[in-house]
Formats: C-alpha cells, structure tokens, sequence
C-alpha cells in the first residue's frame, strides 16, 4: 500500500504509467494508470539501448570498457555512452549487431511478447519482423518502430537488477495472494557476468548523466532515461522514459519504471524526477510508519 500511494503522489498531475515491481520476483507491487502501463505500447525512446547495450556485450560487438574510436579524434565505451545517452555508439553497435541477431536478443528479453501472468487487458506491444526503414541503428539508438509497454520494460529492467532472471510479472488482487506469491520464471537471460559494465552505465546517467534528477539520498537509483515523440494525423506528443531500480529501507529491491506522454516540457529527466520523488516519498512513508508502530507498541504510561 505504501508503494502505491508513494508512485500515485510522486506522479502528481503528470500523465502517464508509473510500475513498480519486487525485482525478486516479479510480483507487481503497483501499477499505477494501467490504461497507459498494459497498452499496446510506445516508442521506447533510449531506454531501449539497455537491451542492445546487453546484447552487444553477449555477442561480443563490444567488450566491457572497450572505448570504440570514431572518426576524428574522440572515442566512448558503453559505459560513458550508457550515462550521457550517446545515440552514435548505439547506432554503431545496432549495425554491427544486424538487425537478425538485435531481434533475437529483444524477443528473449521479452519485447513483443506479454511480460505479465495472466494480467487482464494486458497487450503484447510489437517487435517488427523487418529492419526500420532508417535502419536497424535507429531501432537501436531512439527505438523506431518498436512499441513497449511499461510493464514490458520494468520486467526487463528487474532482470538486470536481479542478475539475469526475467520472471514473469504476477499482479496479485488480494493480501492473501500477495503474502503466498512465489516468483514464476520466464527465463534466464545469458552473460549475467557482463552485467557490471551496465550496471555501471546505469548508476552513472543516476550519479552526473540524463536521469540525475532520481539521484536521491533514500535509495541508490541506476536508471535509464528516454525521450523522444510519437506521431499523429494530427500532432506529435512527447514521450519521457525512466526505466529504473533500487532498493528501500527495508532492502526490498524494486524496479520502477516510469512513463510520461505530454508536451514539451516532458522528457526522460522529467520521467527521472518522478522516481526521485518515489523514493523520497516512500521513504518518508516508511518512516512514519515505524514511528506509529513503536508509539503503539508502548505502555501507555
């Protein structure tokens, strides 16, 4: 309960999708806005270069802290372009990836399938069966033409903070069954050996990069952020990506994920500041409650 009312006030009057999962087990501790969290999904925007980050890490495309020189003189790992949202490395690894093996890697992460057990209204979001018009470097870098869900990408980023174990997310509709889930495993993703350069990547765009508005006292936040826009007949709306996890006072490990559709002003950092004032607020939730429990616990005298 203190989960939710934590991601309901962090979000405010923003709309869009804030998930919150037990990176343990996949048990959804709040889905707040399910209408936008179980869609049929959005453009991921940058957050889906975690996935090509660990898929080209798996293939060999690059190797943890290789610096790939570009033309003229300057160079990057993955680690620095994971924290600065460097779209040229991402492009780079898309085409030496190739669109075949990129697929591969997705569809085991779980993009373009239903990450939830039997969630109802629940969509499987979409992974092309062919290369993005532009090219497989913009599926890589900004996300074209795939479309995600929240749920999707907070099951994923549960699988990189729990070392490699993509569960199945279970939406327990009662106590009783929150109390006696067990997590269900979809898979075990490979090179969890290779996750520390990610893990890094991620904690640095938290620490000085794209999402440092989540880099709170109350929890330690590796995240990704991502924005772009999605296009009408009539307009184009803007769409702000955090994709995070942590742990709490009371060392749960949670995975939330954040996204926000809008005008202008929206974007990743926006997405980032949500999560920011999740921990801040739940925390002080927590806080409060252990007071309350120690105030009742006394003797009264």
């Amino acid at each position: 309960m203190l989960v939710r009312t934590a991601a309901v006030k962090a979000l405010g009057k923003l709309n869009g999708a804030v998930v919150a999962l037990d990176a343990r087990n996949g048990r959804a501790l709040t889905i707040v806005n399910q209408k936008l969290a179980l869609s049929d999904g959005y453009i991921p925007c940058s957050t889906i270069k975690l996935a090509v980050g660990w898929a080209a890490l798996n293939e060999g495309v690059i190797a943890p802290q290789e610096k790939v020189r570009f033309p003229g003189p300057w160079h990057m790992s993955m680690t620095e372009a994971l924290a600065i949202s460097n779209n040229v490395l991402f492009d780079h690894l898309g085409e030496r990836l190739g669109f075949a093996r990129f697929r591969e890697w997705a569809k085991r992460f779980g993009f373009g399938e239903k990450a939830g057990a039997d969630i109802p209204g629940e969509q499987p979001g979409v992974f092309p069966e062919t290369e993005h018009e532009l090219g497989v470097g913009r599926m890589t870098s900004f996300g074209e033409g795939i479309r995600a869900t929240p749920l999707q990408m907070a099951a994923f980023t549960a699988a990189i903070a729990n070392g490699g174990m993509l569960y199945y997310v279970q939406h327990p509709a009662t106590q009783e069954e929150a109390r006696t889930i067990r997590g269900r495993i979809k898979r075990k993703l490979p090179g969890r050996r290779l996750l520390p350069d990610m893990l890094t990547g991620m904690r640095e765009a938290v620490r000085r990069g794209t999402g440092r508005n989540a880099n709170v006292r109350e929890a330690k936040v590796y995240g990704k952020t991502g924005t772009c826009s999605e296009y009408t007949e009539k307009a184009g709306t803007r769409l702000g990506w955090f994709t995070s996890y942590g742990s709490t006072s009371d060392g749960r490990l949670l995975a939330v994920t954040v996204m926000l559709r809008g005008g202008g002003s929206i974007s990743g950092a926006t997405a980032s500041t949500v999560v920011g004032r999740f921990y801040q607020e739940l925390n002080r939730l927590q806080v409060s409650q252990a007071r309350q429990e120690v105030s009742a616990g006394g003797d009264g005298s």
